[in-house]
């Protein structure tokens, strides 16, 4: 196939899905979906091979969803599906390590025979059980298992299943909107691709498919030649549950292949943090992407030369039944543990470890005024690492790629009010480049009766280190008033008139602190994202704040003297 055609057919592709993911998101009854962005959605031949993803989605979805495609055919084979056909599952060993994530993929007919299927992973508002925690002790506990089955059967809802999936949730007008939001999504995408057949006269999309694959395998493995040969260790300790988790990654390179070795890191854990191998597969090849390859297309040939391994019923490699709704709070540290060990032969590339695992928010009750009940969950960012010649960004949820969901929305679609929502001065780890700064979140729940509270959160022991000298970040901090005693991953009853108080933790920083310019360190200072004191003792910038100048005289000194220690 010549480079102009491909190129064409390859920028329609990308537009199919990208209107896919779109009809998705303005179909959407939540916000988890329509202003959070917590989904995926992507295009595979008949064989299950993912050609291409939509621009919107997270890491752990899109790329769980990849691998996820040969368990659907495994139970569905082409021959057995008819058109109208949609199929559907949570399984977390299967897909997205979750079962609040649900993942639905339609098969798209040409003149009576598969020619293709569109995919997409949404989180679900609700799923049952326990709610979005992670003190479950068995994926039981953690709500409605959904098997690979059929949601439409030739075009048919399958009614008795959508009544099954209502009765189980806390919010069905939701959960069900959503699910017929991602029929909706498949559907789009599997019209504008038969008008792009046409247009092309192509009969089906295997010869494209192979080219794509090929090319992108291609690319990848002259990535990774590029890297001298050897083997590379980097560890990464984080808050776990009751006690904390060492993630320790060895990657291997070896001409054409990278393998990242998951052995010796901590073992599986009782609790629901433990993670399903595809979801560490997931994370892992997305963190390699990152800093060898972001302009590779993400599809099955980029995953080819990449090996994920982890030791079976470890806390990487979770087996059946184990809990597993906490899952990110161990899965979004794997690009960091991949970072880290390509420090050393990368440095310009990788990021310092940042506060990584996103922080989940859940409320329950019944509204002050209208009595109704009420689920709500919205995602937190904190700061993201430094690199070699940036800073981190700050609020800015790394890896997961989960937007931020503004006040006004929050407040009209719940019963909350939002005290406080500011940028956490200080948060960010020191360096010549600074880590990205934490927030700090101060909200109340309208309500006269007693509320359901839950969250995920991650780095509240243990800061994100930083990388070729820099200063670790700050750690996350959860609080109530009035004073109550507040776990960051257990549920909780919380009285009415509570205001809880979330500070997220900051990114590492990278490079020593006395090696930042002056001039940055006074407008870090002038914009409140550090303190004079902390410009003096950290960074050895004296600011005069009456002129906002440096005082380049005794900064010199200042210096020289934490130069000297």
């Amino acid at each position: 196939m010549d480079q102009v055609t491909l190129d064409i057919l390859w920028n329609r592709l990308i537009a199919t899905v990208n209107e896919q993911a779109a009809a998705l998101m303005r179909s959407s009854f939540t916000s988890i979906v329509r202003e959070a962005g917590d989904l995926s959605a992507g295009v595979f031949d008949q064989r299950g091979r993912m050609i291409a993803q939509a621009v919107t989605g997270t890491p752990g979805h899109i790329n769980s969803m990849a691998t996820g495609m040969i368990h659907f055919l495994e139970t569905f084979p082409i021959e057995t599906l008819s058109p109208g056909d949609v199929l559907f599952t949570n399984d977390p060993w299967k897909t997205a390590s979750q079962l609040n994530d649900i993942t639905v993929a339609t098969p798209v007919f040409r003149d009576g025979k598969v020619i293709a299927f569109f995919a997409n992973c949404c989180h679900a508002l609700d799923i049952g059980g326990r709610g979005l925690s992670a003190d479950s002790r068995s994926v039981f506990e953690e709500g409605l298992f959904i098997p690979i089955m059929k949601l439409y059967d030739r075009g048919q809802p399958q009614q008795i299943v959508l009544d099954m999936i209502a009765a189980n949730v806390r919010t069905p007008e939701e959960v069900l909107g959503d699910i017929h939001s991602q029929v909706v999504g498949n559907d789009v995408g599997a019209r504008q691709l038969q008008k792009f057949m046409d247009e092309f006269a192509l009969a089906d999309i295997e010869t494209l498919s192979d080219e794509i694959i090929k090319r992108s395998e291609t690319a990848m493995r002259t990535r990774i030649r590029e890297l001298a040969d050897g083997e590379h260790v980097y560890a990464l300790t984080i808050d776990g549950f009751d006690e904390p988790i060492e993630l320790k990654a060895r990657l291997i390179i070896s001409g054409d292949e990278l393998t990242v070795d998951f052995d010796g890191s901590s073992g599986a854990s009782p609790l629901g943090i433990n993670v399903c191998l595809n979801y560490t597969r997931a994370y892992t090849t997305y963190g390699v992407k990152c800093a060898i390859s972001p302009d590779v297309p993400n599809n099955e040939g980029s995953f080819r030369p990449v090996k994920v391994v982890a030791p079976e019923g470890s806390l990487l490699n979770a087996t059946y039944p184990s809990a597993v709704g906490g899952r990110h709070l161990v899965g979004h540290f794997l690009p960091s543990a991949v970072m880290g060990a390509l420090a050393e032969a990368l440095p310009a590339n990788v990021i310092a470890p940042g506060f990584d695992g996103l922080w989940d928010t859940h409320i329950a009750g019944r509204a002050r005024q209208s009595g109704e009940h009420f689920s709500y969950t919205w995602f937190s960012a904190g700061g993201a690492g430094a690199m070699d010649g940036r800073d981190g960004l700050s609020a800015t949820a790394y890896p997961s790629g989960i937007a931020g969901v503004p006040v006004e929305v929050m407040e009209n679609i719940a019963p909350i009010v939002v005290h406080c929502r500011t940028l956490r001065n200080g948060s960010g780890g020191p360096g010549a480049f600074r880590g990205g700064l934490g927030q700090d979140m101060d909200f109340e729940v309208m309500t006269d009766e007693p509320f359901l509270f839950s969250g995920l959160y991650e780095r509240t022991r243990h800061a994100a280190p930083g990388l070729a000298g820099g200063g670790p970040g700050k750690v996350g901090r959860l609080s109530a008033s009035p004073e109550t005693d507040l776990q960051p991953k257990v549920t909780r009853t919380l009285p009415p008139d509570t205001v809880v108080r979330l500070e997220l933790p900051g990114g590492g920083g990278y490079g020593s602190p006395l090696e930042r310019d002056p001039a940055m360190v006074l407008a870090d200072v002038r914009d409140e994202y550090i303190s004079s004191a902390q410009a003096r003792d950290v960074y050895g910038v004296i600011v005069d704040e009456a002129t906002w100048t440096v005082d380049e005289h005794a900064t010199t000194e200042r210096r020289a003297q934490l130069g000297d220690r």
